[in-house]
């Protein structure tokens, strides 16, 4: 299992580059058949000052999860919505979609993906015909609830805000549980 969670406030989870480095290191770590294949992507640039390109890093990730007779590989990669959607042809976020793609069309048994992303439109359009099973949290009654009951739990419980008068404290646990959309 590897696993890669896009993160809009640090500068080094933005990107396709960091997801194959950072998901090639973690399956290499865990299987001596993946080591040699990094270690052998590491040996070809070892002479040079260079880093390996994202195609070879494609390739190399590639290649860890074709692997005949192989346990399942799992990748989990999180928050897709946080990798920036950018101008630019094509942008940070189009080319993990691609690469996404092309994982889903890999002839791999042993591969398993699961994404999470907000519901944007750009996501749900390049996922939605790749997917055999989709689960939606968005919009969900239990998520509202659970957002509210840890909002007015807070406030209930923060020394400051229990000075404060009740229709303020309300006010606070509807905007906050009305804006979190699904966060």
């Amino acid at each position: 299992m590897a696993y890669f969670y896009f993160d809009f406030r640090d500068i080094n989870k933005q990107n396709r580059r960091d997801l194959l480095s950072s998901l090639v290191t973690q399956l290499s770590d865990q299987s001596h058949r993946h080591c040699d294949i990094l270690n052998g992507l590491y040996l070809k640039h070892e002479s040079d000052a260079h880093k390996p390109s994202e195609d070879e890093l494609i390739r190399c990730l590639k290649d860890m999860v074709t692997f005949p007779d192989q346990q399942p590989v799992y990748l989990i990669i999180d928050a897709l919505d946080e990798c920036p959607d950018t101008s630019g042809l094509p942008s940070p976020r189009e080319q993990v979609l691609d690469l996404l793609k092309a994982l889903v069309e890999l002839p791999s048994p042993s591969l398993r993906l699961c994404v999470t992303s907000r519901p944007e439109i750009d996501i749900r359009r390049a996922l939605e015909p790749l997917t055999s099973l989709q689960v939606s949290l968005h919009e969900q009654s239990g998520q509202k609830r659970d957002i509210i009951e840890y909002v007015t739990s807070v406030v209930q419980s923060d020394l400051k805000m229990r000075r404060w008068r009740d229709e303020d404290k309300n006010l606070v646990i509807k905007t906050l549980s009305e804006r979190a959309d699904g966060m």
